[in-house]
């Protein structure tokens, strides 16, 4: 069967744009996709995702994804959305065959409006003509907005990551529970299944993420929903065994088409990933 990890990184720390990676941290070290493979068993194909707000860092990681013998089927990179060349500069970055989407770091954003202003719309507009995909990467605050752009833009291909990074540690449940279903009701958006162990934090099991996940699959659906490990940043939690592992007993309960559907269709489908 087909299996995607639809959100993974990489990064090299000499090249100095991890603002957010600093030297307190136990994953602030290089990492490679040479120190990926050997955790992956079953996934064959993967989407690498920006891990700094930077137009180098896409050059990075689509000469990354050139060398990676076919493993990397996509890329969603970084590119200003408020720059006035921002339209010109996507279409170039769309003539990439291996990038497929696009992810402004919102979570990093004070302001949390920040994706409807009117200087960023005409980047979403280029995005949407070039058919590439918008990673969300928000936290709980940011759900209206999206609501709000995804109304503003109702072509815009859409996907949450770490289903809004829900606060699992402090058993935090509301607003995002409300905000997440109306999403998946009103709007096309998918939602990753992917972070909920970072955000729950060491020592966690599954019954304590189960709540979670329910939540995401209940409202967005198998089809609607992508798995992904996070690495290495799930090495703050874990790892991607545990990560694995802990995924596939959240899964049980559905049957073997739904599992495959996440575990690797999803994001085929979302992304337009090459199957061979």
């Amino acid at each position: 069967m087909i299996r995607v990890d639809a959100h993974h990184h990489i990064w090299q720390l000499a090249r100095g744009d991890y603002g957010w990676l600093t030297p307190d941290l136990p994953i602030y070290r290089d990492y490679t996709l040479d120190d990926l493979r050997p955790l992956l068993g079953d996934i064959t194909s993967t989407v690498l995702v920006q891990a700094a707000p930077t137009e180098a860092e896409t050059a990075f990681l689509i000469d990354a994804a050139q060398c990676s013998r076919g493993l990397v089927r996509g890329v969603i990179g970084w590119a200003d959305f408020a720059h006035p060349d921002a339209p010109d500069r996507i279409a170039a970055l769309a003539a990439m065959p291996l990038l497929k989407g696009l992810r402004p770091m919102l979570q990093d954003i004070a302001d949390t409006d920040w994706i409807l202003r009117a200087e960023v719309q005409p980047a979403i507009a280029a995005m949407i003509a070039a058919g590439l995909r918008f990673d969300a990467l928000v936290q709980p605050r940011h759900l209206p907005v999206l609501l709000q752009l995804c109304r503003r833009h109702p072509r815009l291909q859409l996907v949450i990551d770490h289903g809004a990074k829900p606060a699992i540690a402090r058993g935090g449940w509301q607003p995002w529970a409300d905000d997440i279903a109306r999403i998946a009701r009103e709007t096309p958006a998918r939602c990753k299944l992917s972070g909920l162990v970072t955000e729950a934090g060491r020592n966690k099991s599954a019954d304590d993420l189960r709540r979670y996940a329910d939540r995401i699959l209940e409202c967005f659906g198998p089809r609607r929903v992508l798995w992904g490990s996070d690495w290495p940043v799930v090495d703050l939690a874990g790892g991607y065994g545990y990560w694995r592992k802990t995924s596939l007993t959240l899964l049980a309960g559905l049957s073997t088409p739904d599992r495959d559907t996440i575990l690797g269709g999803a994001a085929l489908d979302f992304y337009g990933l090459t199957r061979h």
